[in-house]
């Protein structure tokens, strides 16, 4: 397994190096946003750990040019900014997973297991999700309203699929957070209002009537406006 570090603090190099490469892990360093960039779109790597703060190139900036090449590898960025704001871009930026400094080792071991997991999943046949005139394509990643074609970001269509997949369940901030990013993020629970209320925007701009609603108190639910929840 292959991992591709851009960091530029020597102690956090030599720890994750450390830790990684006794659970198996091959990891190559970039103590720059342009190596790391270079290194990035140059070789195939199963995982990107990525800093935000760097020397040259920041790391949402990388993210965002390695996604526009790649939309499968995991992507990880390890910050000290840990502001809802900074976790937001991060994620808007491609990122899949987001993790504040100072962090134990053991919790991000546990994070690169669980991305680099997903990673392997493949779609089987059958994956249309629908409803109303909303669909969602698992193989191909399209979402259309309307028959007309969404742009999400990679965190959006998550949430669309994960609420799809759920209809007319209710399904508490918390599951959502543990779901759709596949761990317990330590993030407070607006991170979700914040994206429920992006994709809010981008599926009913194009749609006769609302589909995601709110449940005071419980959380979020997709349905048809006449659909009971369950």
């Amino acid at each position: 397994m292959k991992i591709l570090l851009v960091e530029d603090e020597p102690n956090v190099v030599s720890l994750i190096k450390r830790g990684l490469a006794d659970n198996g892990y091959e990891i190559s360093v970039a103590m720059d946003g342009s190596s790391g960039l270079q290194m990035a779109n140059g070789h195939d790597f199963d995982l990107i750990i990525l800093d935000i703060m760097l020397p040259g190139i920041n790391g949402v900036e990388i993210c965002r040019s390695i996604r526009k090449q790649n939309e499968q590898v995991p992507i990880m960025m390890l910050t000290a900014l840990g502001t809802t704001e900074n976790i937001v871009t991060g994620l808007d930026s491609g990122a899949d997973d987001y993790l504040v400094k100072p962090f134990k080792l053991a919790e991000l071991s546990a994070r690169v297991r669980t991305l680099t997991r997903r990673s392997k999943n493949t779609q089987g046949p059958g994956s249309l999700l629908q409803i109303a005139d909303l669909e969602l394509d698992t193989v191909s990643k399209t979402v259309r309203r309307n028959n007309k074609p969404l742009n999400l970001t990679a965190t959006e269509y998550r949430l669309l699929e994960f609420l799809l997949k759920n209809q007319r369940r209710v399904l508490s901030r918390i599951e959502i957070l543990e779901h759709v990013w596949d761990i317990d993020f330590n993030l407070g629970t607006n991170v979700v209002d914040v994206y429920v209320n992006y994709l809010r925007k981008k599926i009913d701009k194009t749609g006769s009537s609302k589909l995601i609603h709110t449940v005071v108190g419980m959380g979020y639910v997709m349905r048809e406006q006449h659909e009971n929840t369950e």
